[in-house]
């Protein structure tokens, strides 16, 4: 079993006065285009972690049998937290899992679905996309380096642990970089 933990609980802070993950981009939220290149992936269970605005961001996602939400009480504290909270709900039953940035709309169910078949062969521990020579998100995990998260804190997230883990890392090449690209200022949307 591999899941798929949708970091979901920032607080837009660099688009004042709104929320990204709630703003229209090519004619539906912003939050709901990641989710489904991952509805249609290999992925077994989608563990989506909300934080600020939880109850308005929960209705504008379109639910199905894979996923299940949580709420990231500390999301001030940074992203760290929100891969803690949502790796609690990791079942034994995983292999693996992969930590996927919510407002990445460009991701798509082949980048999933790259990162599952490499964590399925169980040759490496980190299993990361690479254009070039620039590293990016969605990022994935052997379920055997779980308790490395643990210690993580603040801003650090899944490439920290690419950089730690650099010589057990599976990089898988993309043809472009824009599967890398974040939406955090208003002209993204454009």
């Amino acid at each position: 079993m591999i899941s798929a933990i949708i970091l979901a609980a920032g607080q837009s802070k660099r688009i004042v006065k709104e929320n990204k993950l709630l703003k229209i981009y090519k004619k539906k939220p912003l939050v709901n285009h990641v989710l489904n290149s991952i509805k249609k992936s290999n992925v077994d269970k989608i563990i989506i972690v909300l934080g600020h605005e939880s109850i308005q961001v929960k209705k504008t996602i379109k639910k199905n049998k894979k996923t299940i939400f949580i709420v990231n009480n500390n999301y001030k504290k940074g992203m760290s937290t929100s891969i803690k909270t949502g790796i609690k709900r990791l079942s034994k039953k995983n292999i693996g899992f992969i930590i996927i940035q919510s407002d990445m709309p460009f991701i798509k169910t082949k980048h999933i679905n790259k990162i599952c078949r490499s964590i399925q062969k169980k040759k490496y521990l980190v299993h990361a996309l690479r254009f070039k020579n620039r590293i990016g998100n969605p990022i994935g995990f052997d379920i055997s380096v779980l308790g490395k998260f643990k210690k993580i804190k603040g801003e650090h997230g899944a490439k920290f642990m690419v950089k730690r883990l650099k010589k057990r890392t599976n990089f898988i090449k993309v043809s472009s970089s824009k599967v890398f690209k974040d939406f955090d200022l208003k002209k993204d949307f454009n």
